[in-house]
Formats: C-alpha cells, sequence, structure tokens
C-alpha cells in the first residue's frame, strides 16, 4: 500500500503573495516543509500539487530543485487536481498537507498514519476536525477510493476548493475519525498566512535553527512568551474564504 504526502502549493496568496517560496533560514517555506515531512517514515513519496496558471511556474522549478514529483492542475477545484497528483503517483493511501505549514511535525504525522492503518476500513482521518494541535501542524488522511468517490460525487464550490469537506460532512459514506493529542494546543498558531505569521516564523528559526521538534518550540514560547503574542490576534480564514 503507497502512502504519498501530497502538498498544495501556488504563489497566490491574499494575506501573503508569494509566501511559499520566501527565504527562510538558508532554505525557502517550501524546502523548509518538504523536508519536516520527509521526516516521517511511514511516507513512500511526496508530491507537489500546484496550478497550471503561469504564476506557479517558480513552484515547479522549486519542486525540482527539492527532488519531489510535482503535478500541475486547476486553480479552483483542487479536488480535481489532488485526485490527478494522486492518480499520478499511483498512491493508495493520501496525506493532505498545505505549503504554509513551516512547522510541520513529521513524526506526529508517522502517529496519525499509525493510528489511520490501526482501523481497518478507515476513509479518513485528521487532527484538524477536534483541534489539539497548534493550527499548523495539521494532516488529513484518506484512501484513494475515497477520494475518488469525493472526486466524482462533490458537487459544491467548498467541497471542490477545500478537497476534504465531503468526506467529513457525509459520514453516512465514509468512515472518519479524528485524531486527538493528550494536551489542548489549538491555542497556539504555528502556520504561514499573514506578515505576523511571518514574524513568528521568522523568530521560531532564528531561535532553533532549522532542525527542531514541536517540544522544542513549545519549550521556547514557554520561556519568550512574547513569541506566541505575534500573531496570537490573527484570525483565521473561515472556509471558503
Amino acid at each position: 500500500m503507497k502512502t504519498v504526502a501530497i502538498i498544495q502549493a501556488r504563489m497566490g496568496s491574499t494575506r501573503l503573495p508569494g509566501k511559499v517560496l520566501k527565504p527562510l533560514a538558508g532554505d525557502t517555506v517550501l524546502g523548509h516543509v518538504v523536508r519536516r515531512v520527509r521526516q516521517a517514515k511511514r511516507l513512500d513519496g511526496i508530491c507537489i500539487a500546484t496550478t497550471e496558471s503561469p504564476a506557479d511556474e517558480p513552484i515547479v522549478v522549486e519542486a525540482a530543485r527539492l527532488g519531489v514529483n510535482c503535478w500541475r492542475g486547476s486553480e479552483q477545484d483542487v479536488l480535481d487536481r489532488y485526485f490527478g497528483a494522486a492518480q499520478a503517483s499511483g498512491a493508495d493511501v493520501i496525506v493532505r498537507v498545505t505549503s504554509d505549514c513551516p512547522l510541520f511535525d513529521g513524526a506526529l504525522l508517522d502517529d496519525l498514519l499509525a493510528a489511520f492503518h490501526a482501523i481497518r476500513g478507515l476513509d479518513y482521518l485528521s487532527n484538524v476536525q477536534v483541534r489539539c494541535y497548534p493550527r499548523g501542524l495539521d494532516a488529513e488522511i484518506f484512501t484513494f477510493a475515497a477520494l475518488t468517490r469525493a472526486h466524482r460525487e462533490a458537487t459544491r464550490q467548498h467541497e471542490r476548493e477545500h478537497v476534504t469537506p465531503y468526506f467529513y460532512q457525509h459520514p453516512e459514506l465514509f468512515r472518519v475519525n479524528t485524531f486527538v493529542g493528550i494536551e489542548d494546543l489549538s491555542a497556539h498558531r504555528w502556520t504561514l498566512d499573514t506578515p505576523e505569521d511571518w514574524q513568528f516564523v521568522e523568530a521560531v528559526y532564528a531561535a532553533l535553527g532549522a532542525d527542531f521538534t514541536t517540544a522544542d518550540v513549545l519549550n521556547l514560547l514557554k520561556g519568550r512568551p512574547e513569541l506566541a503574542k505575534l500573531n496570537a490576534h490573527v484570525e483565521q480564514k473561515k472556509l471558503g474564504a
């Protein structure tokens, strides 16, 4: 059973344009995301799913530099883009990761994958439906069979744009579950979507270097709580925004 992480990435961003290729601690943001996803031992491959827009050609170039496959598809119909990337990758199980997570935790992903495979017949598992982890450590896991059905049946704009709503909004069709940690860390914001988020991410990398764990970041914030205040006020964009 082949497990592939598909990282969706594009240059467009309303609040922080070009964020995925911003230079960060000797690499790009996307480079760090790929490196940290690669730390998961249960993965068989990684594919970057970007758009057919000429504006996203730099992401194709960056994927080649990073040595990962790249699939180009619809800018608006991200579900179709994921389906194409999964099909081209020969994936049986897909991990959905977004490119705005430069603090991603590969060890946590391994835990998620272990939980996914431990439940026979599971179609979808994530750590986002019941939030317990910092925003920015998000991962969703689903089978290619489930993705194929969603790709065929989902018709609403938000279902096509956000890939996975059709799974968890139709529990009568799919077997879904959630992964919850032992401590509620959901108040932390470690994603990259605004200039304030960028200040936070830069500060973490400046303090810890490129190789750090989730525990390292938490310990840093205990000693320097002012860092968490840099983007604590930022409101997450609503689904469909």
